[in-house]
């Protein structure tokens, strides 16, 4: 298990951008939330299987159809024990 946690710029507020990460996190059995920070970043937590985070990173930077990622900052943090996957 692995924790790692994100920020995602560029515009990915409006875009449904928090709906396309729980929906991809969900789908691949991760734990964590989502929320927005300002107009202009989008701030994550994924804990699950190696893979499966490292997968759920390659949906952030591409992001649903009409987001534009400028940059994606990815910390590695100590796992918490994140329950289910919430959009905060």
């Amino acid at each position: 298990m692995i924790r790692k946690h994100v920020f995602i710029k560029g515009k990915v507020t409006g875009v449904f951008f928090r709906a396309f990460i729980r929906e991809k996190a969900l789908d691949l059995g991760l734990n964590g939330w989502v929320r927005n920070l300002d107009r202009n970043t989008v701030e994550a937590v994924f804990e699950g299987v190696k893979e499966k985070v490292n997968k759920m990173l390659e949906y952030c930077k591409k992001g649903p159809s009409h987001a534009i990622i400028e940059d994606i900052e990815v910390k590695d943090e100590k796992v918490e024990g994140e329950m289910g996957f919430v959009v905060r």
